[in-house]
């Protein structure tokens, strides 16, 4: 895929949906294999408000969420029936975090699909802020009926 896919694009492949959805655009796929997605961080973010008060800083449980959703629109894309389905996180290891992203960080996510089967899928992404990485993971996935 040459061309970047918008918010739009995104909502038609994903379930998740504000405040929870944590991509704002596709760079980059190539369907089975790899994904780059975008998402802007925005001093309005509602988690912000509690962590931290003063110092804000996104959750790094969070940009393994956003990680796990560029590799959910990575693996549902191309599923004919995506409306009656759901990806499940069934693992995350070897999860680092190297870098905090703050408001007005662009995270940029790239995921590599390392193994596939038919409802089973094992990713290992990492996200990075101005080329640098913040957090990296491997993360598994079950694809399950709604």
């Amino acid at each position: 895929m040459g061309t970047t896919r918008d918010i739009n694009w995104i909502l038609s492949v994903l379930p998740h949906r504000y405040p929870i959805l944590l991509v704002d655009r596709v760079l980059e796929m190539e369907p089975g294999k790899r994904i780059v997605a975008m998402k802007n961080v925005s001093v309005n973010e509602p988690f912000f408000e509690g962590h931290f008060p003063g110092h804000p800083v996104v959750p790094g449980v969070l940009l393994v969420e956003g990680l796990a959703q560029a590799a959910g629109i990575l693996l549902l894309h191309g599923v004919s029936d995506r409306e009656s389905k759901l990806l499940y996180f069934t693992g995350i290891d070897r999860a680092r975090f190297r870098r905090p992203v703050v408001p007005g960080d662009q995270v940029i996510y790239e995921v590599e699909l390392l193994r596939a089967r038919s409802t089973f899928a094992k990713l290992q992404g990492r996200a990075l802020v101005d080329g640098k990485v913040c957090t990296e993971a491997t993360c598994s996935s079950s694809m399950v009926d709604r």
